[in-house]
């Protein structure tokens, strides 16, 4: 199955009671022994560790000190059994004076398989990378700046690195790949915030949740799991490039139809932006609507007939999806009209010998073989990855003074091959095959009549296209009126819409303003 895309040292010694002492390996720490004749028992449990920095953040017109604690955290199961040890990187403001008043956001990207530094150096950190757009970030030495677009001035910020990604690992008798699956990473992060919020003292705080792509999923599953099992509610959820509803955006699946009609306004998007269309219309958003229509209505009944569909009436509609996407009618109907992503990105500029970023469709790269049938890499991920892990690396081990001697994984690409997607959502009578987090969301917002949700989209998202969104947040089932603590936004960009100067600002404002007008 097609995967959507793509802190251990002991620094700081202020939290272990005798520094000359070295601690027992995750492994060890929770083995138990014989010592000498008398075959008494003994147990170490592994131990949070943190590194606390203080740092002034001075960019955008912002000034103010803040504290860093990159650190791990034990989470327990419900017999207070130790099973993971789990990195996070922590940001508060110094001049804080009612916990109580100050809002708290905890965030993820996804992969499954991806840490938490995208997020932390393209958006919401206090440091941001400076990368190309939409072109190749020039070679190192690589650019870092205090980051005016992060949200440290409205709200503290956790980063979180699920199990097997940064630091994280599974402790005792545990293995990492017990996490990997939907349920047991909705559980250990569920797990994660009610313990950083209780050992912090924000019980009462504002909260919010910020997942990105199978953040998105994690996190809509998230709300409900807190709700439901620990009654800790947040005040609001953003969702960026949604991915809730993971068989409606995984093409290929057989007898799954879903998919193509929901991609079609994302691929009309990209083509439009590389002047691909026919008669290139002059403006995007009225085009899109066009293309809405056709795909939710003609496009997806011509699906719908499968093989029944007559030859005129496939002649008909390739020559209409050409219209839209620029696309050969020839192609369209070699593919049965049914173009999975991966393949519109190796096609659209195939006579340029380019492929399209899935990620972001603005970027191109050359094609490493024009007869392939799908791209075999992302422009996008190759011109920007080095500079965010350079970037992260060098602010992580240097400034925030943690995880020297340890692999820090920023991709753990093993975990999106061995992930298991089934779900049972809480008081749901049975499991899903494929996840849908968004029964989860619904659930949410029933039952907490003060959940918002706020939906972030970039126009050029070939991974989690807006228009597969607007699909699945107008089907979670919702009764009147509950809709309406639902907003869409829309960037002129891709997935990270952030890597976008004009979207990186508009993105600042909107979240600003959700926060402002939720607590």
């Amino acid at each position: 199955m097609k995967k959507i895309a793509l802190a251990l040292s002991l620094v700081c010694l202020a939290g272990i009671a005798n520094a000359d002492e070295k601690p027992a390996s995750l492994l060890e720490a929770c083995q138990t022994d014989v010592k000498g004749d008398k075959k008494e028992e003994w147990k170490r449990e592994p131990k949070a560790e943190s590194s606390v920095t203080q740092h002034h953040l001075n960019a955008g017109g912002k000034s103010f000190d803040y504290t860093a604690t990159a650190g791990t955290l034990v989470i327990r199961d419900d017999d207070d059994k130790p099973i993971a040890n789990i990195g996070y990187i922590a940001y508060t403001r110094r001049d804080t004076k009612d916990l109580a008043q100050r809002p708290i956001m905890f965030a993820f990207n996804g992969g499954p398989g991806s840490s938490s530094l995208w997020l932390h150096m393209g958006v919401l950190g206090p440091k941001r990378v400076v990368v190309g757009d939409p072109t190749p970030t020039p070679p190192a030495p690589y650019k870092t700046v205090d980051n005016e677009y992060g949200v440290l001035d409205k709200a503290d910020l956790v980063m979180i690195d699920p199990v097997g990604t940064g630091l994280s690992r599974a402790v005792c008798d545990k293995k990492d790949e017990d996490f990997w699956g939907v349920d047991p990473d909705i559980d250990s992060v569920s797990r994660f915030i009610a313990q950083y919020v209780s050992d912090n003292n924000r019980w009462t705080s504002p909260k919010y949740l910020l997942g990105e792509s199978y953040g998105t999923t994690r996190s809509a599953a998230i709300v409900d799991w807190l709700r439901s099992r620990r009654s800790l509610a947040f005040n609001g959820l953003v969702l960026v490039s949604v991915a809730t509803d993971i068989e409606a955006i995984f093409a290929g699946l057989p007898g799954n139809e879903r998919p193509y009609a929901a991609y079609l306004p994302a691929y009309a998007a990209v083509g439009w932006y590389h002047h691909m269309i026919p008669g290139q219309p002059a403006a995007l958003e009225p085009f899109l609507q066009e293309v809405r229509t056709y795909a939710s209505g003609p496009f997806t009944a011509a699906l719908l007939k499968g093989d029944a569909l007559t030859d005129a009436e496939r002649d008909a509609v390739a020559e209409q999806v050409h219209k839209y996407t620029g696309l050969s009618p020839e192609y369209v109907k070699a593919a049965n009209l049914r173009i999975a992503e991966i393949a519109f990105a190796h096609e659209l500029l195939k006579s340029r010998r380019l492929t399209i970023g899935r990620l972001d469709g603005r970027f191109a790269g050359p094609t490493q073989d024009p007869l392939e049938k799908f791209a075999d890499y992302d422009p996008q991920s190759a011109a920007i990855s080095a500079a965010f892990t350079a970037a992260f690396q060098d602010w992580y081990h240097v400034d925030l003074k943690f995880g020297q001697g340890k692999t820090y994984r920023a991709t753990n690409f093993a975990i999106g091959d061995k992930w298991k997607w089934t779900h049972k959502p809480i008081d749901a009578p049975g499991e899903q095959p494929v996840v849908n987090s968004g029964v989860d969301l619904a659930q949410a917002l029933v039952q907490d009549a003060n959940l918002k949700v706020l939906v972030l989209n970039g126009y050029y998202d070939l991974a989690t296209p807006f228009s597969a969104t607007e699909y699945m947040m107008a089907h979670l089932g919702l009764p009147p009126g509950t809709s309406s603590r639902i907003q869409m936004k829309y960037y002129e960009a891709g997935h990270m819409m952030y890597v976008h100067p004009g979207s990186i600002k508009k993105m600042k404002a909107d979240v600003d303003a959700f926060i402002d007008s939720t607590h």
